[in-house]
C-alpha cells in the first residue's frame, strides 16, 4: 500500500468508498453521522484543491481515502467536558473512511500521518462506536466534546506520539 494526493481524477471512485462507508455506518449502528450525503463532491473538490485528500493505494486500487491537516481546525479551538492533551501544532484526520472489505487501511493511514506529524487530533460521532474503539486502540485518549461549524457534538480525541 501507499499513499498519494487525492487527484480530480479519483472523485468518482473517492464518492463511492464514501457511499460504502455511509452504508456501512448505518448498518454498524450509526445512522446519524454523515447524513444527507456528507461528504458531498463540493467538499471533497475544495479538499483536493487545497491539498489535503490523500488516498490510500494498493495494487491499481484506491481501497481508503482521508483527509489530514497540518492547519489548526477552527472546530478545535473551543473543547467542553475536558481539555486538549496539549497546545503544541498539531495534524487533523477528517472524513476517513475505506473499502469495508480492506482490513487495516485505516491503521496504515494512522501511521502515514503519524510520520508526518507526531501530535494528531480527530473527532467522531458518539454513535460511531467502531471509530471510538479504534482510536482507543491506537492510543488515542478521549479529550472531551466539540462543536461542528454545524452545532453538531463531536467526541475529540488527541494522541502525541512523544508523550503516549
Amino acid at each position: 500500500m501507499f499513499i498519494r494526493k487525492t487527484e480530480l481524477s479519483d472523485l468518482l471512485t473517492v464518492m463511492g468508498i464514501y457511499e460504502e462507508a455511509r452504508k456501512f455506518m448505518r448498518e454498524s449502528g450509526n445512522p446519524n453521522q454523515w447524513v444527507n450525503n456528507y461528504p458531498d463532491e463540493k467538499l471533497i473538490i475544495n479538499d483536493i484543491s487545497k491539498g489535503n485528500s490523500y488516498v490510500c493505494v494498493e495494487g491499481e486500487k484506491i481501497v481508503g481515502v482521508f483527509c489530514f491537516s497540518l492547519e489548526p481546525d477552527p472546530t478545535y479551538f473551543n473543547i467542553y467536558e475536558g481539555s486538549w492533551l496539549n497546545d503544541k501544532p498539531y495534524g487533523v484526520i477528517h472524513r476517513i473512511a475505506s473499502l469495508s472489505h480492506r482490513n487495516g487501511v485505516a491503521s496504515y493511514c494512522l501511521k502515514w500521518c503519524f510520520e508526518r506529524c507526531p501530535n494528531i487530533r480527530i473527532d467522531t460521532h458518539r454513535d460511531n462506536k467502531i471509530m471510538q474503539n479504534f482510536l482507543i486502540k491506537h492510543g488515542f485518549t478521549k479529550c472531551g466534546i466539540i462543536y461542528l461549524e454545524n452545532g453538531a457534538e463531536r467526541l475529540a480525541y488527541q494522541k502525541d506520539i512523544n508523550i503516549n
